[in-house]
């Protein structure tokens, strides 16, 4: 199973070279995975159960990517509170651990130096995010399931990946 950016400039089927039927694919803006909840993200959490229970996933992989939007919205979240948009701030909020974790140790970057390590760290926000839904806790814990964390920068064209 892999999450991957809506952006059409990183097709995970293209960066991973798969072919048709090899990967469920869950694609969003900022490619967020957010926490279990049955309400409110019922499609994504509908999908992760499908991926662990009925095709019995071995691996869940989360990549970033490099230029995001999606993570540049979120770093330029508003701290008052107000919003311009009607889905994307509430969406990418989602990352704001990752936002807050990035502001106090990288205050000093410029804005776009900021936003790339954002990419990494809402990789890390949705890979712990991914342990509050049952059925991957029971996978990992069986050893049934792997999670992996992956970045690519599509402009150095390098891909890095990491295990939470």
């Amino acid at each position: 199973m892999v999450f991957a950016c809506a952006d059409s400039r990183v097709c995970p089927s293209v960066v991973l070279n798969f072919q048709p039927g090899e990967a469920f694919t869950i694609r969003n803006i900022a490619n967020m995975v957010p926490p279990y909840d049955q309400t409110k993200y019922a499609g994504v959490g509908s999908a992760i159960e499908y991926a662990v229970i009925h095709l019995k996933v071995e691996n869940i992989v989360v990549i970033g990517h490099s230029r995001c939007g999606g993570i540049k919205a979120l770093m330029s979240v508003k701290d008052e509170g107000t919003t311009s948009t009607e889905f994307i701030e509430s969406w990418v909020k989602i990352g704001l651990p990752a936002r807050e974790k990035v502001k106090a140790q990288h205050a000093a970057l410029p804005f776009a130096d900021r936003c790339t390590q954002c990419e990494k760290e809402a990789v890390n926000v949705s890979l712990q995010n991914l342990l509050t839904y049952p059925f991957v806790k029971e996978g990992l814990q069986k050893k049934t399931l792997k999670l992996i964390g992956g970045h690519y920068d599509f402009v150095k064209g390098s891909f890095e990946t990491w295990e939470p």
